[in-house]
């Protein structure tokens, strides 16, 4: 490898056309870390893409490399991390793209107990195509599972469903005997989303919701990728001892609901927190991603692969809602 690398540089205080900028940067220039890895994939995140924007808060430092996903192989590596040089590893969240230099450059250097071995099963590319959207969605089947959501108690609803962890959420939970059911306002995906295991896709923009404390119960159980007024229309749709996992807002933070739903018919509101999900537990959540709870149309989720330089635009676009699916960012190209 050459000295220097590309990296995607974000200045948090300069808005309009020179807040991004591709440049190329030092090793000398990397942050704190026992690992150094040549970054080979990393995925664009709509946390990515409110950063690159500026359109929401997710910078602490600033200048940054942008990106909260990772895949490479190790450079070097402190003795006692377990790695060696040549090893295919991931890092996803724990503050990388966010206070750390993240994955948007063709190196990154990072504390050792961020790292993950990329388990067999997977290879590189394959694990940016999931990256932290695939982890969300397998903590939301954690989730589930662990609260007693089983494929026997009926339809699950997928909200979101066109978008990163949405898609994947509904591969995976129908591979796992869900019956799925896809809430999204992208009429033209709406057959892209039943080849991906959905039995029925729901037209957002024709919701009727009601205001009632509790209204029919229509669901099971959900994963809400939203927020905002469809998260609070899951708490009164939702069944008895149904689960909600609720992992997104881009339909607004506020939550308006009332204590019926979870007195009355005992509904569970369920969090998922990826970025500070503890690192001792994450190879255990990769792994099941590579086995049992392996993801059947990867191929089909990945819907662009883009260079650095495309990062700028894909974010517009993605804030815009005029993309779907995973958006792979290959620093190979």
């Amino acid at each position: 490898m050459t000295s220097t690398f590309p990296a995607l540089l974000i200045r948090d205080e300069v808005l309009g056309s020179h807040r991004v900028s591709l440049t190329d940067m030092e090793p000398s220039e990397l942050m704190g870390g026992e690992v150094e890895v040549a970054v080979r994939y990393s995925s664009l995140n709509y946390k990515d893409a409110l950063g690159i924007t500026g359109s929401g808060r997710v910078l602490r430092r600033s200048p940054l490399v942008g990106g909260i996903d990772a895949a490479g192989e190790v450079l070097s590596a402190a003795e006692d991390s377990g790695l060696k040089a040549g090893d295919p590893v991931l890092v996803t969240g724990c503050g990388l793209g966010e206070i750390h230099h993240g994955g948007f450059a063709g190196r990154i250097r990072v504390p050792a107990d961020w790292v993950v071995p990329v388990p067999k099963g997977l290879d590189l590319r394959q694990s940016m195509i999931l990256g932290t959207a695939g982890f969300t969605a397998a903590l939301a089947l954690q989730r589930l599972r662990a609260n007693d959501q089983d494929p026997g108690m009926g339809p699950i609803l997928v909200t979101g469903a066109s978008g990163g962890v949405g898609s994947l959420a509904v591969s995976l939970l129908a591979a796992q005997g869900y019956e799925v059911v896809a809430l999204s306002g992208k009429t033209r995906r709406h057959e892209w989303l039943k080849s991906l295991g959905a039995v029925k896709v729901m037209d957002r923009r024709g919701l009727s919701q009601g205001w009632r404390p509790l209204e029919t119960a229509r669901w099971a159980g959900a994963v809400d990728t939203v927020g905002g007024e469809i998260l609070g229309w899951l708490t009164r749709t939702v069944d008895e001892w149904g689960n909600i996992v609720t992992i997104g807002l881009a339909g607004g933070a506020e939550l308006r609901t009332t204590v019926m739903p979870f007195i009355l018919r005992g509904v569970s509101l369920l969090g998922v927190s990826s970025s500070n999900y503890p690192t001792e537990r994450r190879a255990a959540v990769w792994a099941h991603l590579a086995t049992d709870w392996a993801i059947p149309h990867l191929d089909d989720i990945v819907t662009e692969e883009i260079g650095l330089e495309g990062l700028e635009s894909a974010s517009k676009r993605m804030l815009a809602g005029d993309v779907h699916g995973r958006i792979l960012v290959d620093l190979q190209r």
